[in-house]
C-alpha cells in the first residue's frame, strides 16, 4: 500500500529546469516576437470565410461594457465582421458569459454539484442577499451582476465564486463577495497514490517538461511516438474514453490535421484539469506538441474555459514562453518541424465541451453537438481534420514516449492501463487531487485517500463522474475505478470526480438539482434533450412521484437525443433512485 505523497502547489507557477536552447530567426524576428508571428488560425478561419474566435471575442468585449441584452448589441457586432444580426444573436443567446447581463462588476457563483453539497445550496440566497441583486440579473445602477455558473473548480473548497478574475471559497463566500473579509482562494492539494506518479511528477516533485520533445522535434521518428502510444493503450481521459492512438490514426497524418487541447473541464466535482494547467502547463504542452508530432499536425488550439481565469493566463504565459524557447514556431529548434499554437478562452458552456460543439464554437458559432459522420478527423475544424484530446490526456504522453508504452501498460488493469487522476469534493476529510492506478477499489480512494467524510458525518450519496455519471451508495464501493467496473455500477468514469452528499442534502434535492443542471446546460440542438430536459425538472419540482409520463420520458431521451449530454441524462437520475434504495420510491423507472 503506497501513502499518498501530498502537496499545496503555490499559486505562483513552480520553479521549472530549463534546457537551453538556441534562438531560431523567422523571417528575420526573433522566435519570441509572437505579437507578429504569422497567425495559422485567423489564416485559416479567413480562407473559410468564418470568422471564428474572433467573433466570440469581440462579443465579450461588447457584453462586458453593458448590462442590456444581445439585442442591443450583438447585430452591431456581427456587422462589423461583414455577417447577419443572426450570425451574433446565435452566439451571444447561447454562452452563458454572452447572455448573461454584465454590471461594472460582475460576479460568478457556483452552483454545481460539489458546491450545491457544501452547503446544499444554501449559499447561492447568502450571496443575493448579499450583493443586492438575484442571480442572472444585474442591479438598477448597473453597479453589479450575478451569474450562476457550472462549475469553477474549486470543488475542493467550495462553495466558490469568482468576483471578477478573483476566487473566494468557503462558508463565508457571501460575506467575501460582500468584501466584508478577505477572499479565500486556496491552491488545489494534490497527491500521489501511486509511487511513480506519471501526471503529478511536475506537481509534487518539481519534474522538469521539455526535456523530451527538442531531441523528437529533431531526431525523432513519427512512427516511433505513434507506436509507443499504441502501445501504451492510453485511451482519452475527458469521459468517452476512446483509444487515442486510434484517433490520431482515424486523422489520416494529413499536415493539414489541427490538434485541439480540450482544457474546457466541464464536469462538476473534477478540478483536474485546472490543477495541471495551472501548476504544470509545460507537461501539457509538452504533450500537445507530441500529438501534433504524431499526427503531423502544424497547427493546435489549447481551449480554456472561462471559469478558469487563472489556468488560461498560466497556458497564454507558457505558449508565449514555448515560443521564445523555440518549442514552437516554424523551425522548431532549427529543425523542419513547425508547430503553431494558439490559446483560446471559452465562452461559459458545458456541451461546448463536447467534441464538435467545441469545434463550432471555435468557428465562431453556438457551441451546439452535431450529428456524425463526418466524425471531427475526417472533417472538423476549418473543414480539416481534428483531434480532440484532453489535457489530462496530453499530460500522460511524455512519460508515455520517455519511459516506453510497454510501461504503461504495466500500470493499472490490462483491459484499462495507465494512472488517473481522481478529485475529491470539499466534503471529505482530506479532499484532493490524487493520483491513482486504474483499477483502485472507489472504497480506497473515499476511506483512504479521502478519510471518509469530514466533521464525523456520514456518506449518504457518492457520485461518480461528473454530474450525468452515476451514484454510488456508501455499501456499495467496493467497485474498481475503472470505466467497465464504475458501469456495471450504475456509475460512470468521466473525469473520475467524486462529489460526496451526506444526510443534511435530502435525495429529492438531490435529484431536483440533477434535472436542473439538464435544464440549463443541454445545447437545444435536437427535440429531446431541450424539451425533455426542462419537463423532467417540471416534473421533480411538482412535489410528487410522476406517472407513467416519466418512464417514457427517459426512453425517448436515451434513444432519441443526439449526442451523449441527453443520452447520459436517464441512466444517471436512475442510478440516484437505485442508490436511495426506498428514500425516492415512486421514481424508479
Amino acid at each position: 500500500m503506497v501513502p499518498p505523497k501530498i502537496a499545496a502547489p503555490p499559486a505562483r507557477m513552480l520553479p521549472k529546469v530549463r534546457r537551453p536552447v538556441p534562438t531560431v530567426k523567422m523571417d528575420g524576428m526573433d522566435a519570441g516576437e509572437t505579437a507578429e508571428r504569422f497567425d495559422a488560425f485567423r489564416a485559416s478561419a479567413d480562407r473559410c470565410g468564418r470568422p471564428g474566435v474572433a467573433l466570440l471575442s469581440a462579443l465579450a468585449r461588447a457584453r462586458a461594457a453593458t448590462a442590456s441584452g444581445p439585442a442591443s448589441w450583438a447585430p452591431r457586432v456581427a456587422g462589423g465582421f461583414g455577417l447577419s444580426a443572426a450570425a451574433g444573436l446565435g452566439p451571444a443567446g447561447f454562452y452563458a458569459d454572452l447572455a448573461a447581463p454584465h454590471g461594472r462588476r460582475h460576479v460568478r457563483v457556483c452552483t454545481a454539484a460539489a458546491c450545491f453539497a457544501a452547503r446544499a445550496g444554501t449559499h447561492v440566497s447568502e450571496v443575493e442577499e448579499a450583493l443586492g441583486v438575484t442571480v442572472g440579473a444585474a442591479s438598477a445602477d448597473g453597479e453589479v451582476s450575478l451569474q450562476a455558473v457550472r462549475c469553477l473548480g474549486y470543488c475542493y473548497a467550495g462553495p466558490a465564486g469568482l468576483d471578477g478574475l478573483a476566487a473566494g471559497t468557503g462558508p463565508s463566500l457571501a460575506d467575501q463577495l460582500a468584501r466584508r473579509v478577505t477572499a479565500l482562494a486556496p491552491p488545489i492539494p494534490a497527491a500521489d497514490g501511486t509511487g511513480d506518479p506519471v501526471l503529478l511528477g511536475g506537481v509534487l516533485a518539481g519534474e522538469s517538461s521539455w526535456q523530451l520533445w527538442p531531441e523528437v522535434a529533431t531526431h525523432g521518428g513519427v512512427e516511433q511516438v505513434q507506436a509507443e502510444v499504441a502501445a501504451s493503450g492510453l485511451r482519452g481521459r475527458g469521459g468517452a474514453g476512446f483509444p487515442v492512438a486510434a484517433k490520431w490514426a482515424a486523422a489520416g497524418g494529413s499536415p493539414a490535421t489541427v490538434v485541439v487541447a480540450n482544457g474546457d473541464e466541464g464536469d462538476p466535482g473534477s478540478y483536474a484539469d485546472r490543477l495541471l494547467m495551472e501548476a504544470d502547463p509545460d507537461r501539457v504542452l509538452e504533450g500537445l506538441a507530441l500529438a501534433c508530432f504524431a499526427c503531423r499536425a502544424r497547427r493546435a488550439v489549447v481551449l480554456v474555459r472561462s471559469e478558469y481565469p487563472a489556468a488560461l493566463a498560466r497556458m497564454r504565459e507558457t505558449v508565449r514562453q514555448a515560443y521564445e524557447d523555440a518549442h514552437f514556431g516554424r523551425s522548431v529548434h532549427g529543425s523542419n518541424t513547425a508547430l503553431d499554437v494558439e490559446v483560446v478562452e471559452g465562452a461559459g458552456s458545458y456541451v461546448a465541451g463536447e467534441e464538435t460543439a467545441l469545434i463550432a464554437g471555435l468557428e465562431g458559432g453556438r457551441g451546439c453537438a452535431q450529428p456524425r459522420p463526418p466524425y471531427p478527423t475526417e472533417r472538423g475544424l476549418w473543414a480539416a481534420p481534428t483531434v480532440v484530446n484532453n489535457v489530462e490526456t496530453l499530460a500522460a504522453l511524455p512519460w508515455i514516449v520517455r519511459h516506453g508504452g510497454a510501461a504503461y501498460a504495466r500500470r493499472g488493469t490490462r483491459p484499462e492501463p495507465g494512472t488517473k487522476l481522481v478529485c475529491l469534493s470539499e466534503r471529505f476529510a482530506r479532499p484532493r487531487c490524487y493520483e491513482v492506478e486504474l483499477g483502485t477499489p472507489v472504497e480506497r480512494i473515499v476511506s483512504e485517500f479521502g478519510g471518509g467524510l469530514r466533521d464525523g458525518a456520514e456518506l449518504s450519496l457518492l457520485q461518480v463522474g461528473g454530474p450525468l455519471g452515476g451514484f454510488l451508495p456508501p455499501d456499495r464501493l467496493d467497485v474498481p475505478l475503472t470505466q467497465a467496473g464504475l458501469s456495471a455500477a450504475g456509475a460512470a468514469l468521466g473525469h473520475a470526480g467524486m462529489v460526496a452528499f451526506d444526510s443534511s442534502v435530502p435525495p429529492a434535492e438531490v435529484l431536483r438539482h440533477v434535472w436542473e443542471f439538464a435544464a440549463a446546460e443541454s445545447c437545444g440542438a435536437c427535440s429531446p434533450c431541450r424539451v425533455g430536459s426542462r419537463r423532467g425538472l417540471e416534473l421533480v419540482s411538482a412535489g410528487k412521484p410522476p406517472g407513467e409520463e416519466y418512464g417514457r420520458l427517459l426512453r425517448l431521451l436515451s434513444e432519441a437525443s443526439l449526442c451523449a449530454f441527453g443520452r447520459r441524462i436517464p441512466p444517471a437520475v436512475t442510478s440516484l433512485v437505485s442508490a436511495c434504495g426506498g428514500r425516492l420510491a415512486g421514481w424508479e423507472r
